[in-house]
């Protein structure tokens, strides 16, 4: 059993590490007051991120996880959960826009299921990040049980039309193009009744932000009378509920990843802010009052970094480890949550500063505790695992 990460992988790390010193940075330091702000200039930090993400790409870390014939590397899922991991760890903003997973403004290989001339006019223009799309799932009835969504596809000359409302949905707001799940036959649903489409967005009405705690703002859209042919249905008809599942081990893996290497930088500043700080006359770090949460925190991102590792790795593997993709999701964002309060508690009164290293941190992986699969119904399928 070998854990060692191959070489050519440490390689693509070094790499990926020079680039976001070198480009990403700069550019982050000088956003720094706008990211700050009590009414930060939205678009100028998204016309920088759009550069980030362009130069990513045209560097090849962007959507690398993507297969050549679209435009991507063919990198495998524990490569690119290693970028995913290094974006977060670097503690930059920019960083993590300029690795696509598990962003969903980013490619989805659920566009491989497009017809060919199709993947060529809406995949490639993704994967180099000159377009962006979103994943149209969630509806204000059907969250965590997602196949109880009510938007209605029917048949109709050459094509479908699509009615129906969602929201939550992350870059709803700029996305070129949405991959949208409807029912298709309502008495089936999950088990053939489900169906994916690529819907271009002058086909849908978007609603307005629905500003949360994080940095990314989903929105609502309105599908009503959208109309795309026959040939944006993603897949076969009925499948789009098996397939969205079918990539959600990869996913998963890639939000462990994230979540790990934030956790990784919040012990990083939390020490390194402990062995400088004093108090009563010497460091804080050598009160174990202190010491011994970060010391409990170290354990935990090793627990992690193995989980998701293991995971990714049995997804190249060509399994379906759906058990393994639940317990990361998981205990990887609860961990890595627990992580950033202990290094937020470290840094006293500065760490609910907006301009202080852990306050964004502790929202972002609040907020991973909830999307893709919330830790409750992670935990329902673990529980299931054991025939409870």
């Amino acid at each position: 059993m070998d854990f060692s990460v191959p070489e050519e992988l440490q390689q693509l790390r070094t790499s990926f590490a020079a680039f976001v010193d070198r480009e990403v940075r700069p550019l982050e330091d000088e956003l720094a007051p706008e990211f700050w702000s009590a009414c930060p200039d939205r678009e100028l930090i998204e016309k920088v991120a759009d550069k980030v993400r362009r130069r990513s790409a045209q560097e090849g870390f962007y959507a690398a996880h993507m297969p050549e014939e679209v435009g991507g590397q063919g990198l495998s899922t524990l490569g690119m959960s290693l970028l995913v991991e290094d974006a977060a760890h670097s503690g930059l903003r920019l960083a993590m826009l300029a690795i696509s997973p598990p962003n969903p403004s980013g490619p989805s290989q659920l566009l491989l299921a497009l017809p060919e001339h199709l993947r060529e006019r809406y995949a490639r223009p993704i994967v180099a990040a000159e377009s962006s799309m979103c994943f149209a799932l969630t509806e204000p009835e059907a969250g965590s049980d997602a196949q109880a969504i009510r938007t209605r596809a029917v048949p109709e000359a050459g094509g479908w039309r699509i009615n129906g409302h969602k929201h939550y949905i992350t870059n709803g707001d700029k996305a070129d193009v949405a991959v949208v799940f409807a029912v298709t036959d309502p008495d089936k649903r999950a088990a053939g009744g489900i169906t994916a489409f690529l819907v271009p967005s002058d086909q849908f009405r978007r609603g307005p932000v629905q500003w949360n705690i994080s940095d990314t703002h989903p929105s609502e859209l309105f599908f009503e009378d959208a109309w795309v042919p026959d040939d944006h249905v993603i897949g076969d008809v009925g499948a789009g509920f098996l397939l969205a599942m079918g990539f959600l081990n990869a996913g998963r893996a890639y939000i462990g990843a994230q979540a790990l290497g934030l956790a990784e930088y919040a012990l990083d500043a939390a020490v390194a802010h402990a062995t400088s700080r004093t108090a009563f006359g010497r460091p804080i770090s050598k009160f174990q009052a202190v010491s011994f949460p970060l010391a409990e925190s170290k354990a935990d991102i090793e627990a992690i970094r193995w989980l998701v590792y293991h995971l990714a790795w049995s997804v190249d593997e060509g399994n379906s480890p759906m058990l393994d993709a639940s317990i990361v999701k998981y205990y990887a964002t609860e961990k890595a949550y627990a992580v950033a309060d202990r290094a937020l508690q470290t840094f006293g009164g500065m760490g609910l500063l907006k301009e202080g290293p852990i306050e964004r941190i502790l929202r972002h992986l609040r907020m991973l505790r909830v999307v893709e699969g919330a830790s409750g119904i992670q935990q329902l399928v673990i529980a299931r695992s054991l025939g409870m």
